[in-house]
């Protein structure tokens, strides 16, 4: 796409190239000196440029001078996928687009930071989970992301963010849909568990028995964990040689269909290291949000030996997935099902802990957040997935007497503006 603009504007005349970008001869040129959320380039005096990072010059035309922190994209379907919106920049400056979003959050809210720490970023093809598209054609099937502000399907060819295990199975994913595939649009989510690739195929009707044999077929001879297929009427599993998991601290855990896990494996450990290090030796610890346990079976291995750790989560099947393995923790782990957005943890409640540990959806967590301001807990670490809707739950419980202690930026999303957090809150 940056090369077709490119080559678009030197017919019509009075451009050079230079490291790869075009030129206009004599026409002044300004510096692009941040990165803005969506991942434009912006100059000091505010115009956004596409496809631009720090150090490039754009001129007023709008043509980009490759900078030093301008690389060449590692997959041929930048610019065109809409997977991605950073591969064009160098580590340095990703690491500071994800420091900066997170900053900048806690500094629209007034908070005062006492330790930004450095910042952590996934490296490529780490990724363990994803989620990607089909279609059926005339000439086979596409299948992959969608174009950037579009419905349309970027055939990948490859892909350097996800695992090497999910990526080998474009192909013949790709096959099957072109035979047994319906008419209409196919949703994939693809896992990385215990035991292999575990694959999900929504708006998939099977029809007929030589369909079903052919999935079947299909998931042996790929050595899949487990495949399931929604046709209509909720996910169904189609082939489970052995109950897929996903091991959480060593300990196995039952991966339910679409369960949600932490986009790759080395984010995951530094904000459990981080979290496990922040609540050092408190006893008694509540993991809000607990998902399928990932920090509950953590922070149960590590500390006090009386700790106990108190899981809620409200989705049912993460919720009995986390009970069924945390027998095997010797009562150190107690899992409840609770809707902490319609029932947070209460004030009385939230005090008998010595620390607290939150881990919520995009939205955050404004109802739990104001019960937790309210007590007494002299310790809350604060996961999230949002700086925005972060910043704004870190400004009550700053308000209700806590202090932004530590505070450092994640970016397992590699490649994407999409930036994560692990915060510890002290009284």
């Amino acid at each position: 796409m940056r090369r077709g603009i490119h080559a678009a504007r030197t017919r019509r005349g009075g451009f050079r190239r230079s490291g790869g970008m075009f030129v206009n001869e004599g026409t002044p040129v300004n510096e692009i000196v941040r990165l803005a959320a969506r991942g434009d380039g912006v100059t000091a005096e505010g115009q956004h440029v596409a496809l631009a990072v720090p150090g490039d010059r754009v001129d007023a035309g709008g043509v980009v001078t490759a900078g030093p922190h301008h690389v060449e994209p590692p997959c041929r379907h930048f610019g065109t996928c809409g997977g991605c919106q950073l591969q064009h920049a160098d580590d340095e400056t990703l690491r500071n687009f994800v420091r900066d979003r997170v900053a900048n959050a806690a500094k629209g809210q007034g908070l005062d930071v006492a330790e930004l720490l450095p910042e952590h970023l996934s490296p490529p093809e780490t990724r363990r989970r994803g989620t990607l598209h089909a279609l059926r054609t005339a000439q086979g099937a596409v299948l992959g992301f969608k174009e950037a502000g579009s419905h349309r399907l970027v055939d990948l060819a490859e892909c350097p963010v996800l695992h090497p295990e999910l990526e080998r199975i474009f192909a013949p994913l790709r096959a099957f849909i072109a035979a047994h595939g319906p008419k209409g649009n196919v949703d994939i989510a693809l896992t990385l568990c215990d035991q292999g690739v575990d694959l999900g195929l929504s708006h998939f009707p099977l029809e007929g028995l030589a369909a079903t044999e052919a999935a079947l077929d299909f998931a042996r001879d790929n050595g899949l964990a487990r495949l399931t297929i929604d046709q209509g009427y909720g996910a169904e599993t189609v082939w489970e040689p052995e109950p897929a998991t996903i091991s959480l601290s060593g300990l196995p855990v039952g991966l339910p269909s679409g369960a949600f896990l932490q986009a790759t494996a080395d984010a995951e450990a530094r904000m459990i290291e981080d979290a496990r290090e922040w609540l050092g030796e408190a006893r008694i610890v509540a993991d809000l949000f607990s998902g399928l346990g990932t920090f509950a079976f953590a922070l149960a291995q590590s500390g006090p030996k009386t700790r106990k750790v108190l899981a809620a989560e409200a989705d049912q099947a993460a919720h009995l997935a986390c009970k069924a393995s945390a027998a095997r923790t010797g009562g150190k782990v107690l899992p409840i099902h609770r809707d902490l957005f319609r029932n947070p943890l209460q004030a009385d409640e939230a005090s008998r802990f010595d620390g607290v540990l939150l881990d919520p959806p995009r939205a955050g967590a404004k109802a739990q957040i104001a019960e937790l301001a309210a007590s007494t807990c002299p310790r809350v670490v604060y996961v999230s997935c949002n700086p925005s809707s972060w910043a704004r739950d870190a400004a009550v419980l700053v308000a209700g007497g806590f202090k932004l202690a530590k505070l450092r930026p994640v970016g397992q999303f590699r490649w994407s503006t999409h930036v994560e957090l692990v915060s510890l809150f002290t009284r």
